[in-house]
């Protein structure tokens, strides 16, 4: 049985959720299995204030592949997106990250997972905790429901568009 993986995704360059869209469709012919969707959310900058707002989203998938062949296709993506990450925090086209990979703590110089900073984001709490409130960090021991109620960051993320406005939609 494969294990529940948690995405995020994020846009700030062009079409933002059409960006979003892209990226998602392209998951399953690179082996990984979109299961659910959260809503598309608008959220501000963090970190490198001076740049677009982001929509942001986390997908649960299942995948056979390993954590750091999960983390090339998304490299793959965003390149072929072509996103260039041209300084930490900054605009890009599109952002993939593995968030989770099941109950698996992870620690190479290439992989990092839990990603090290989910916790700290809002941006990645609020559409985790709406399709997967019962997902548990393997290191924190916390719901992504408990992360979020928690967190110190209250930078603004409003609901762009919901899953189910999104379904009838074509999105996300």
């Amino acid at each position: 049985m494969s294990p529940r993986v948690y995405l995020s995704l994020g846009s700030n360059l062009g079409d933002r959720a059409g960006n979003l869209r892209r990226a998602i469709a392209a998951l399953p012919g690179k082996g990984i299995a979109v299961k659910r969707a959260s809503s598309f959310y608008e959220t501000e900058p963090v970190d490198y204030l001076e740049q677009p707002w982001f929509i942001n989203a986390v997908l649960e998938a299942g995948t056979a592949l390993e954590p750091r062949e999960v983390l090339g296709v998304l490299r793959g993506i965003e390149a072929e997106m072509g996103s260039r990450k041209e300084f930490p925090g900054g605009p890009r086209v599109v952002d993939l990250d593995l968030l989770l990979y099941g109950r698996e703590v992870v620690e190479t110089p290439e992989v990092r997972v839990p990603h090290p900073r989910m916790h700290l984001r809002r941006f990645v709490l609020e559409p985790l905790a709406e399709i997967a409130p019962g997902a548990r960090h393997p290191v924190l021991g916390r719901t992504a429901a408990e992360l979020l109620a928690r967190v110190a960051d209250h930078s603004v993320v409003r609901k762009f568009i919901s899953a189910s406005e999104g379904s009838r939609r074509g999105a996300p």
